[in-house]
């Protein structure tokens, strides 16, 4: 979960350093540091305390660090409480050699008995410092490659390191083994960093490292090894995305301007995959015929990536014909998961890097499993471990709670759906034209609900004082009320709970009184008066109702004095609108209770340990 970056040049690296960190701060927040080496003194000095990375630049300010090569780091604390001495980078007992870490060592208590036994003094609670203890032992008499990979002989665990050490002062060394990194080639400079946005203010270049490399950097060469000494050659990736796309660009929060940037996403992708009157996948094509062989299929995903995929089961059961199952990642691998050569497995990760996921994906390979990913960054694990990929082509999405990303994935889904449809002939071309024709109107009824944000905003304040929320929906929009549950959860800290509203009369009906809100999710479809019909039981409880509903549906609109109301949209696709209501309504309440809705408590973006 914590964020990496890595420095060697010609310019000074902390102010590349500090850049690269605030762009990787939704990774992690808790506290942070830096260090950097003097290449003439031959000397480390370091700055690191608790709190975001706005508190460490005003320590820079007042005690810069200079020299050329630096590491630095963004803690989502897992072993230590967030403090001073917890924060990264660690070094070892003589202050020669400085480390940064994301990810957990497993082993790492009885590697710190055998260490403090051989004399090492460890000064922190971390697990991360057995590591630089570990080098310190073995640097003694071997480089510092050298060092590092006999040291990655004895941990257990996931981890992405980054090393600098005094005795070597012109290299930078980086580390992969089941959490992300990525090389930044540069002119006359490279980096490391954990994510892409860390390194796009210097180079669109990029590596990524697979898992068991080591990468030794220099000012001018990159040199990839495995753990084991073999030479790896990778060209370097050129990244489309623009520095601009990972700043706030006038919007007071990252979340608030995805959010707006949801219509051209969803644009994007209608234009790229539908070609004269058809859904296009080219990168399936050379899949076609194994795709069309699979009986069954089966989402695993994790977060608001498992909603996508709820919402995609009756997507694809619906227009594909298929059965669908969908499985929380991260308990997919602990029971046994009916899958095999004839299932086809879509597994959804907005970073591509969910730890859960990807155990997930290798579970389902295990048991001969097709393995279909749909993703937002190229060149991430998942993207390399599945058989086929369709991009989301977001962007970055920098705020912790996910948006845009989430619409993307369900929009991928719908053309997924349409485009295996077709391919088993469960779709004659005329159906396939009549929703095509719908989802190319989704982009600009997006549009239209964000030019009518401020009553969301009005009826977000006058209901943040709420102690509880409750998201009741049916059918294909059951996922979009867990999703607007768990939106509000993330950012605004108020206990809330999705259900099927069919099931409310089963035991959540008991919460229903005059303290308690209850979104309710009810626009035009086939079960609109079952809908209704919850409604009033919420009503005849006194529970404070807002209703997000279709424009024009004069029946639903007189239940309540809180109404929301969305365009008229086919209601197979209305997931893709109704998630932008839940997420405004979430953002404003977040925003009234001064809540920092970019950044929330106890949360890190990308989910890189189990």
């Amino acid at each position: 979960m914590c964020g990496i970056i890595g420095y060697i040049g010609e310019r000074q690296a902390s102010t590349i350093l500090l850049n690269g960190l605030k762009r990787l701060e939704y990774r992690g927040y808790d506290s942070s540091g830096m260090a950097t080496i003097l290449e003439r003194k031959k000397r480390l000095s370091i700055r690191k305390l608790p709190g975001k990375i706005r508190t460490l630049e005003k320590l820079l300010n007042k005690k810069p660090l200079t020299g050329t090569l630096g590491i630095a780091h963004t803690r989502w604390a897992t072993h230590g409480e967030p403090n001073k001495l917890n924060a990264h980078p660690h070094l070892d007992c003589k202050a020669e050699i400085a480390i940064v870490h994301n990810g957990i060592i497993e082993n790492y208590a009885e590697l710190k008995d055998e260490l403090i036994k051989e004399g090492h003094k460890f000064r922190s609670q971390t697990d991360t410092e057995v590591i630089v203890h570990l080098i310190e032992k073995y640097h003694t008499n071997l480089s510092l490659k050298e060092a590092t990979r006999k040291a990655l002989t004895k941990l257990k665990g996931s981890f992405a390191l980054g090393i600098v050490s005094c005795r070597e002062p012109d290299k930078l060394i980086g580390v992969r083994w089941g959490s992300p990194l990525v090389v930044g080639v540069g002119k006359n400079e490279n980096l490391l960093a954990s994510d892409i946005p860390a390194l796009l203010d210097v180079t669109k270049e990029m590596i990524f490292l697979e898992d068991e490399e080591i990468a030794v950097l220099t000012q001018n060469n990159i040199d990839i090894t495995t753990f084991s000494g073999i030479p790896v050659k990778r060209k370097p990736l050129h990244i489309t995305w623009d520095v601009s796309q990972a700043e706030r660009q006038g919007f007071s929060h990252f979340m608030l301007k995805e959010i707006h940037e949801q219509p051209p996403v969803l644009e994007g992708l209608l234009r790229q995959k539908i070609k004269d009157g058809e859904v296009i996948f080219a990168e399936l094509e050379p899949k076609r015929e194994e795709i069309l062989a699979k009986k069954s299929l089966c989402i695993v995903a994790c977060g608001t990536a498992y909603h996508a995929g709820l919402v995609g089961k009756y997507l694809l059961e619906e227009l594909a014909g298929l059965p669908v199952a969908v499985d929380l990642s991260s308990e997919f691998r602990y029971r046994n998961p009916l899958v095999d050569k004839d299932t086809l497995v879509i597994a959804i990760s907005q970073s591509g890097e969910t730890a859960d996921t990807l155990a997930a994906v290798r579970e389902a390979k295990n048991k001969g499993a097709f393995i279909l990913a749909i993703c937002n960054v190229l060149g991430s694990s998942l993207t390399r471990e599945s058989d086929v990929v369709l991009y989301t082509y977001a962007g970055p999405e920098i705020s912790v709670a996910s948006t845009k990303a989430y619409t993307a994935q369900i929009m991928v889904l719908c053309l997924f759906a349409l485009y295996l449809g077709r391919l088993r002939s469960v779709l004659c071309v005329e159906a396939q034209q009549k929703y095509l024709n719908a989802l190319k109107k989704i982009p600009q009824l997006a549009e239209k609900i964000l030019k009518e944000k401020d009553q969301i905003r009005r009826i977000a304040q006058r209901h943040a004082h709420f102690g509880s929320f409750l998201y009741l929906g049916r059918n294909i929009n059951y996922p979009s009320a867990l999703e607007g549950a768990l939106k509000l959860k993330e950012i605004s800290y108020i206990p809330a709970e999705g259900y099927a509203a069919g099931e409310m009369k089963h035991g959540p009906i008991a919460l229903i009184d005059e303290y308690r809100a209850v979104v309710c999710i009810a626009p035009q479809s086939r079960i609109r008066q079952k809908m209704i019909s919850n409604i009033q039981e919420i009503k005849a409880r006194r529970g404070k109702i807002i209703i997000i509903t279709t424009e024009g549906e004069e029946e639903v609109r007189g239940q309540a004095k809180e109404i929301i109301c969305i365009p008229s949209v086919e209601e197979l696709f209305s997931p893709l609108l109704i998630a932008l209501p839940l997420q405004l309504l979430a953002y404003y309440v977040a925003i009234k209770r001064g809540c920092n809705v970019d950044q929330p408590r106890n949360l890190a973006k990308s989910v890189t340990v189990e």
